[in-house]
């Protein structure tokens, strides 16, 4: 069943939806970046850029900010919180007017945000909660939709893989959604391992193929969930080298390679969301923040997804041709 997605200026939401070559786009190898040329400078600190869902996201900011005569740097944290306080504390020493985060827990960037706030200056947290500066946060509900869409796929019994991320706060949700979903099926038996930034992929294959030589073929209702598409599109790669067409795939975000995926039936099924809206309504956010001023409050913007299955992806291609390969 696809849910439409709700997507205004008092709803919206970012992701980390990551994605790597031969099973997504490639991993990050760092650095920074820099665009426009207006006198307001927006500082951008990616969680893991070179990866779709997140580079479509910072790209709707970045267009959006430089169509209002805004300069654009984007730092890569490379999933390293210590990276993330330094890169905003740099920022706020460049005298930057806004600053958004991405994925990042805000109880980890403590001494950023501190800087920040004692500058005067806005952060938006994107998927990261609330903390002292943040004058904007996003909430997202996908893992519960992708979590029910499993279960019910699965007949309420089996065994799931669960890929988890506990450095990005959005993944920490997820995973708090599926447990509450798994709370109510006791026949369905999880096994958890943690992926890391860089290195998702190859975490996302190792752990599919300890857990497979567990789990053969022919034993029950079988299911591998990853809290975005990339660590489940590693483990799609182990499937496909043991010819194991038994086990369900889910994943959450819809980059173009997830969206390949199912169509040629390797993932199952994936919760979309529009990286580049996203980013694009976040800018404009932080402007009416910075114009209201002292009189701002801060505010959890909101937006819900759309769960694609193999049956949903001719129609989400004409609506968003994008996403073609």
């Amino acid at each position: 069943m696809r849910t439409k997605r709700a997507l205004t200026t008092a709803g919206i939401l970012v992701s980390i939806g990551l994605a790597a070559t031969g099973c997504s786009a490639s991993e990050s190898t760092g650095g920074s970046s820099s665009a426009g040329g207006g006198d307001k400078l927006l500082g951008i600190v990616s969680i893991a850029s070179g990866i779709d869902m997140n580079d479509n996201a910072t790209k709707g900011a970045m267009d959006a900010a430089e169509a209002a005569g805004w300069k654009v740097e984007v730092v890569d944290a490379q999933g390293d919180a210590s990276k993330a306080n330094a890169a905003i504390t740099n920022f706020v020493s460049k005298g930057a007017d806004a600053i958004i985060s991405h994925v990042f827990p805000a109880t980890v960037l403590g001494s950023g945000l501190a800087a920040a706030a004692a500058a005067g200056i806005p952060v938006a947290s994107w998927g990261g909660g609330t903390g002292p500066g943040i004058v904007l946060d996003t909430v997202t509900p996908l893992g519960g939709p992708s979590a029910e869409t499993m279960v019910a796929d699965m007949g309420g019994k089996g065994s799931v893989l669960a890929l988890t991320y506990h450095g990005g706060q959005l993944c920490i949700d997820r995973e708090a959604a599926l447990d509450k979903v798994l709370a109510g099926h006791p026949s369905i038996k999880v096994t958890k391992e943690e992926v890391t930034i860089p290195g998702f992929l190859q975490d996302g294959a190792k752990y599919a193929n300890t857990w497979l030589a567990s789990h053969p073929a022919g034993s029950g209702s079988l299911a591998i969930w990853g809290c975005w598409d990339d660590p489940t599109l590693g483990a799609i790669s182990s499937l496909k080298q043991q010819n194991r067409t038994d086990v369900l795939t889910y994943g959450i975000q819809g980059s173009k390679t997830a969206i390949a995926a199912i169509s040629n039936g390797s993932l199952t099924a994936t919760a979309f969301e529009d990286g580049s809206s996203e980013g694009k309504v976040m800018f404009e956010t932080l402007l009416e923040a910075i114009k209201a001023g002292n009189s701002w409050e801060p505010k959890t913007l909101e937006m819900t997804g759309e769960i694609l299955k193999k049956a949903d992806v001719d129609a989400f291609l004409k609506a968003h041709p994008e996403f073609r390969g």
